[in-house]
């Protein structure tokens, strides 16, 4: 063991026992606080809910006083006479209501149930409102249940709760019945007996009786409350509770915590000076000898001209990194950096401002490290960076963007300012690989891949990054050579009527059949063939091949899809009509499909070229719409003859839904408009009838057909019904 190594043994045993002593201090006064401030927010919980009991009840009391005053003073009289007519007991009793009793709806009831008179929102309540009360809560007179249970309070005044659907209303019934009718049983079927009425609680309500009763944030919740002295239960009709009259208590514990805060206070500055002091007199004890053996292994593992760990060290530090991941469970990441226009600074500016800008930007990438992670320089103008402990899944991508925003900004080198740029490759351990050499190539693939994508930027590892590696060293080689000699294929999607039986259109999908790859799809060489400059030949071919095809096909329209590079080259127009003469096909049967982003960057030039093809003929379709831009100007500028719904809306429509809302919304755009309507990615027999019934004029998808060759297209265009068993099953 190094002297080094020796003295940071030292310092951690020193710290890690200095820690344990603050904490176990810590641990006790939190103790005692803890268990001061829980049993004083204990208390006042009880309290709050004694209040709360309190302050119904009193509710309860202060109806059972005015129903008491009222019948003191004789007002409750002329409502008990059995004698009046029902006009005039109807009168009286909405004149009661109106004076004395703040209900949203009030009846004046018999012992069985049956109403006599009622004011239902200042309107003559009737039996049915009544009977409608009683499925809110059968315990009322007339109800199922006995009268009187499950209520607030005793007596001749009962308030009862209930909670129904979003809504939680206060049921009051009053027994008008002396205690001799009571005892006797003695009411006919004509005689009032109680009053009952409602009224639907509201949150100004619980926020003038909470605070009344210094009873914070009094609401009805409808998910229930943990601590049972935070809630009391409201029943629903069926008995269940779903709703619960809630508050939040005060905690004056809390409030303990601020008197105590100083002590903890000053133990806390207490330590830290003492750990200071001990951490300063380490420090001093521990740089001396570090500051030795440094220049020592600088010679071994450093840098000369940039100051940073060389490739030896590197190598050293990510096996260290690597051999630990087992045991830590954390992941790491290597990160390739590559100088852009390196070349450029030292060709114009000389070897020594080169070697500046090696020092400049090792110093840059020093200070946005944090500690822990490795940056050293591997050669000429590449650097390795080593990233640990990565706790967040983005970190690396967080480091690779400040990367970039260091290096990016203007070096002075020599009195120049100069600009330069990196890129970066990316790969993790363990989900890329867990071997040193692996990671490095992983990484070196990343980079390449970055600077394809060009340069200034940082890219991650993917699996499929040395299949598109291929793909496109194979597409730059073979494809030219595939479109020259004639090695690829055309297939066929039919486009039908909307009744499903006809025929009216194909659209031709390219497919190459590599002789050692297979059959290679669309996805994955169309891309690649923009990048490297081959869609201009490839979709002239495909365009010529389909004219030459279709010819057999009389009467069937063409569609052809036009990539955006294509569409904005200059001669785009004149090779089409060139390319229909040259074949002899018919410009009114072909049809190009555009996507947004073709008209998006040059609306004028697109329009000039979209005006030229409909001069000769060509029809026009908005491929992909709705997945864009989607705007209504592009419809009303541009010459489109059709509308093409993109799959992605049939994908997941219910007949319902909101997708399905849309679909139906661009066909009646499409028919205002005088345009014909394609739905794309049809494959179930319901969205065939739905986009029937909202009059969408085309289909397209697998439940008629996939993409086929041309002899399949020859074999159904023979047909009479070509798509009848599809249809049916």
């Amino acid at each position: 063991m190094t002297n080094t190594e020796s003295s940071a043994r030292m310092l951690t045993r020193t710290l890690a026992t200095l820690a344990c002593a603050f904490a176990l201090v810590l641990a006790a006064v939190l103790g005692v606080m803890f268990a001061m401030v829980s049993n004083a927010n204990q208390i006042e919980t009880v309290r709050q809910r004694d209040r709360v009991e309190a302050a119904l009840t009193t509710q309860v009391h202060l109806r059972r006083l005015r129903f008491e005053n009222l019948q003191a003073a004789g007002v409750l009289q002329p409502i008990l006479n059995s004698m009046l007519p029902n006009a005039t007991l109807q009168w009286a009793f909405a004149q009661l209501s109106n004076r004395f009793l703040d209900f949203d709806g009030t009846y004046l009831v018999t012992a069985s149930g049956r109403v006599l008179a009622g004011v239902e929102q200042r309107k003559t309540g009737t039996q049915a409102g009544y009977d409608a009360l009683l499925r809110l809560r059968s315990d009322l007179p007339g109800g199922a249940e006995p009268a009187g249970s499950r209520g607030i309070g005793t007596g001749p005044v009962k308030v009862l709760l209930v909670h129904e659907g979003t809504d939680t209303f206060g049921v009051i019934a009053a027994d008008l019945r002396t205690p001799d009718q009571i005892a006797r049983q003695d009411d006919g079927p004509e005689t009032a007996a109680f009053i009952v009425g409602y009224r639907k609680v509201v949150q100004a309500q619980l926020d003038e009786l909470g605070t009344r009763y210094r009873v914070p944030r009094l609401e009805i919740v409808t998910e229930r409350p943990a601590d049972p002295l935070r809630r009391l239960d409201i029943s629903s009709p069926d008995g269940a509770v779903r709703a619960w009259l809630s508050w939040t208590p005060e905690r004056p514990g809390d409030a303990m915590i601020g008197q105590f805060a100083w002590a903890l206070g000053a133990v806390s500055i207490l330590f830290v000076a003492l750990f200071a002091y001990v951490l300063h007199r380490l420090r001093i004890a521990a740089q001396q000898i570090a500051s030795r053996e440094s220049q020592i292994q600088r010679l071994a593992g450093q840098d000369e001209l940039s100051g940073l760990p060389n490739r030896r060290t590197f190598d050293l530090r990510l096996d260290q990194e690597l051999a630990q991941l087992g045991r830590t469970k954390s992941a790491l990441a290597v990160l390739m950096l590559d100088l852009d226009r390196f070349k450029a600074v030292n060709d114009t500016y000389g070897h020594n401002a080169g070697d500046e800008l090696i020092r400049q930007v090792a110093n840059r990438l020093t200070t946005i490290l944090r500690v822990g992670d490795t940056v050293a320089r591997l050669g000429g103008d590449e650097f390795g960076i080593i990233q640990t402990h990565m706790a967040a899944p983005n970190a690396s991508a967080t480091l690779g963007q400040r990367i970039l925003d260091a290096l990016t900004s203007p070096f002075e080198i020599g009195g120049v300012a100069v600009t330069i740029g990196c890129s970066i490759g990316i790969a993790h351990a363990p989900q890329d690989g867990a071997d040193r050499s692996m990671l490095l190539r992983l990484a070196d693939t990343a980079l390449y891949q970055a600077k394809n994508e060009g340069r200034n930027r940082y890219s991650f590892f993917e699996p499929q990054m040395n299949r598109a590696l291929q793909l496109k060293r194979m597409v730059e080689e073979d494809l030219r050579n595939a479109i020259a000699r004639d090695q690829l294929l055309l297939h066929y999607q039919p486009q039908v009527s909307i009744d499903g039986t006809t025929i009216i259109g194909v659209e031709a999908l390219v497919r190459w059949p590599h002789p050692e790859h297979g059959l290679i799809p669309p996805s994955e060489f169309i891309g690649i063939a923009e990048e490297r400059g081959l869609i201009v030949p490839l979709s002239e071919w495909v365009l010529r091949r389909a004219c030459e095809q279709a010819r057999q096909w009389p009467g069937i329209k063409l569609a052809v899809n036009v990539s955006p590079i294509q569409f904005r080259h200059k001669d785009f127009v004149a090779s089409v009509i060139r390319i229909l003469e040259e074949t002899g096909f018919d410009p009114d049967r072909l049809e190009l499909e555009l996507t947004e982003g073709v008209v998006v960057e040059d609306a004028d030039a697109a329009e000039a070229a979209m005006m030229d093809l409909r001069a000769h003929g060509v029809s026009l379709a908005l491929d992909d719409f709705g997945t864009g831009y989607s705007s209504l100007i592009y419809l009303r500028r541009f010459a489109f003859d059709k509308i093409k719904i993109d799959r992605s809306f049939l994908e997941y429509m219910e007949a319902t839904g909101e997708s399905a809302i849309l679909v139906h919304s661009v066909v009646h755009l499409g028919r205002a408009l005088g345009l014909r309507v394609c739905a794309e990615g049809v494959e179930t027999a319901e969205q065939h009838r739905f986009l029937q019934a909202i009059g969408c004029h085309e289909l397209q998808g697998f439940l008629f057909s996939k993409g086929v060759p041309p002899e399949e297209i020859d074999r159904l265009l023979a047909l009479d019904q070509p798509f009848e068993q599809a249809l049916a099953a």
